[in-house]
C-alpha cells in the first residue's frame, strides 16, 4: 500500500526521498557528485529527444540544472565553473529547436541584440593583458541565459500541473544540497567566526550563492505547502524540509537570499490568496499560520545555535554588538563608481568586463559590486538602459492580458532582488525571470465517451 502511494498517488515524495539520498551520498563519496550531474544531464536529454519536447521537458531540464548549479559548483561536479549556465542555455536552445518560440518574443530578440555593441567596445577598451574571451563570456553568460530562457517561455502554454512539476524540478537538487550541507557542517557553533558571511556553514563555498539557492528552495517549498496542503503527510514532510533549508540559509550569514525568499513568498501568497475561493482561503490561512510558526521556531533555533550572532547580523551589528556604518558592506561605493562610469560614457558604456578595470583605475579597488543593474548601465551605456527597460516593463505589459500565473510577482521579484545583491553569478535569477512570461492554462477536460448499448 505504501509503495502504491509513492508510485501512483504522489511521486513527489519518492523524488524527495531520492534527492535526500543523493545529498547524503555526495557527502559520503564526493566523486558521486559528478556522476549525479552527468546522469541528470543524460536523463533529461534522453527524455527530450524521445518525446520531441512534447511536454516541455526542455524546461524541466533547464530548471533542474538551474536549481542544482550551486551544488554542482561546490562539490566540483561541474565540468566547468559556468557549466550551470551553459546547461540551461543548451537545454533551452534544444527546446527552441524542437518547439519554436512565440510571435510575442520580439522584445527579447531586441534585448539580445542590445547586448552586442558593448562587446565591440570592450575589444577596444580592455587592457592588453586581459583575456578578452573570458571577460566577455563571464559577464554576458548570465544576461544571455536570461534572453534565451525568455525566448522559450514567453507566452508558452503550461498547465497548472506542469507548473507544479517545474517547481519540483527546480526544488529537488536544492533539497540534495540542503542535506549535503547538514552533514558537511553539523556543528554550527564550531564554525562561527563573527557576523560576516560564513564559508564553513556554506559547504566551503560562496555564502551569497548558497543562500540565494537555499532561499529559492524555501520559496518553492512554500508553494508546495500551499498548493498541496490537503494531504497531512505532505504538509509534515514539506514543513520539515522548509525548516532544514531555512536554517541552512540563515546560518550562511548571507542575508540577501533569506530576505528575497521572504519577500517573494509574500508576493506569491498575495496572488494565490486573491484568486482563491472563500473556502480555500480559510484553509490556506491556517497553512500560512503554521508556516509562520515554523519560521519563528527555525529562527529561534538559529539564534540559539549561533549564540545570538545571527540576530546581530540582521541588526547590522558586529560580534561585539556595535552598529556597522555601512549596511551595504561597502557595495554602495562600488555601485556609485559604476553609475559614474555610465555618466561618463552614456552612449557606448565602458565595454563588457571593463568596469572592474575602470574601478581599479579610479578607486584602486578590484572588487565587484555584484549589482547587475549598475553593471549593465556602466558597461553597455544607452543600449544597457533599453535592455534593462525591456526586462522590467515587458512582463508587466504581458501580465495585463494574462493574469493566471500565480508565480508572476515572485519570479520577477526573485530576479530583481537577486541581481541587486548577487548579480547574475548563477543561472537561477535568469531562469526564474523567464517563468514570469509563461501562459498558464487549465487542463483540458477529456470528453466523455458514450458507448451505444448492444441489443441482443
Amino acid at each position: 500500500m505504501k509503495a502504491a502511494f509513492f508510485k501512483n498517488k504522489n511521486p513527489y515524495l519518492l523524488l524527495l526521498a531520492l534527492h535526500v539520498l543523493f545529498g547524503f551520498l555526495i557527502y559520503l563519496v564526493k566523486p558521486f557528485a559528478k556522476v549525479y550531474f552527468l546522469g541528470a544531464c543524460g536523463y533529461f536529454l534522453y527524455r527530450i529527444l524521445r518525446s520531441g519536447n512534447r511536454n516541455n521537458e526542455a524546461l524541466l531540464a533547464a530548471g533542474y540544472i538551474a536549481g542544482g548549479e550551486v551544488l554542482f559548483r561546490m562539490t566540483g561536479a561541474s565540468i566547468a565553473y559556468e557549466a550551470g549556465k551553459y546547461g540551461v542555455i543548451f537545454f533551452i536552445l534544444l527546446g527552441l529547436f524542437l518547439s519554436g518560440t512565440s510571435r510575442k518574443s520580439g522584445p527579447y530578440w531586441l534585448y539580445l541584440l542590445l547586448l552586442l555593441p558593448a562587446v565591440i567596445i570592450s575589444s577596444m577598451t580592455l587592457d592588453y593583458g586581459t583575456d578578452f574571451r573570458k571577460a566577455v563570456i563571464f559577464n554576458l553568460s548570465g544576461p544571455f541565459c536570461l534572453g534565451i530562457a525568455a525566448l522559450y517561455c514567453v507566452d508558452r502554454k503550461l498547465t497548472y500541473k506542469q507548473l507544479i512539476q517545474l517547481c519540483w524540478a527546480i526544488l529537488m537538487p536544492i533539497i540534495a544540497m540542503g542535506v549535503y550541507l547538514y552533514f558537511y557542517t553539523p556543528d554550527t557553533r564550531a564554525a562561527l567566526t563573527g557576523t560576516g558571511s560564513n564559508f564553513a556553514t556554506s559547504g566551503g563555498f560562496g555564502p551569497n550563492q548558497v543562500a540565494t539557492a537555499l532561499g529559492l528552495g524555501m520559496f518553492l517549498l512554500i508553494v508546495q505547502l500551499v498548493t498541496m496542503s490537503k494531504d497531512r503527510l505532505l504538509v509534515i514532510v514539506n514543513l520539515s524540509m522548509l525548516s532544514l533549508l531555512s536554517y541552512r540559509a540563515i546560518v550562511t550569514f548571507s542575508r540577501g537570499g533569506v530576505i528575497t525568499a521572504i519577500v517573494i513568498s509574500a508576493a506569491f501568497l498575495y496572488l494565490y490568496m486573491r484568486g482563491a475561493k472563500a473556502q480555500t482561503r480559510s484553509r490556506l490561512t491556517i497553512v500560512i499560520l503554521v508556516i509562520t510558526a515554523v519560521g519563528a521556531l527555525t529562527w529561534a533555533l538559529s539564534s540559539t545555535r549561533t549564540d545570538g550572532l545571527i540576530d546581530k547580523r540582521y541588526a547590522n551589528k558586529d560580534a561585539a554588538g556595535r552598529i556597522k556604518e555601512d549596511v551595504s558592506t561597502g557595495r554602495g561605493v562600488l555601485i556609485s563608481s559604476e553609475l559614474e562610469a555610465f555618466y561618463d560614457n552614456p552612449v557606448t558604456g565602458v565595454g563588457v568586463g571593463k568596469i572592474k578595470e575602470y574601478r581599479e583605475e579610479k578607486l584602486g579597488v578590484a572588487a565587484a559590486s555584484h549589482n547587475e543593474v549598475s553593471r549593465i548601465l556602466s558597461e553597455h551605456g544607452i543600449a544597457g538602459f533599453f535592455a534593462l527597460a525591456i526586462l522590467l516593463f515587458y512582463p508587466l505589459v504581458y501580465r495585463m492580458r494574462n493574469k493566471r500565473n500565480y508565480l508572476f510577482l515572485s519570479a520577477l521579484g526573485f530576479w530583481f532582488l537577486t541581481i541587486n545583491h548577487s548579480s547574475m553569478r548563477i543561472a537561477a535569477p535568469a531562469f526564474i525571470y523567464a517563468l514570469s512570461l509563461l501562459n498558464i492554462v487549465h487542463e483540458k477536460k477529456k470528453a466523455a465517451v458514450h458507448r451505444k448499448r448492444l441489443v441482443a
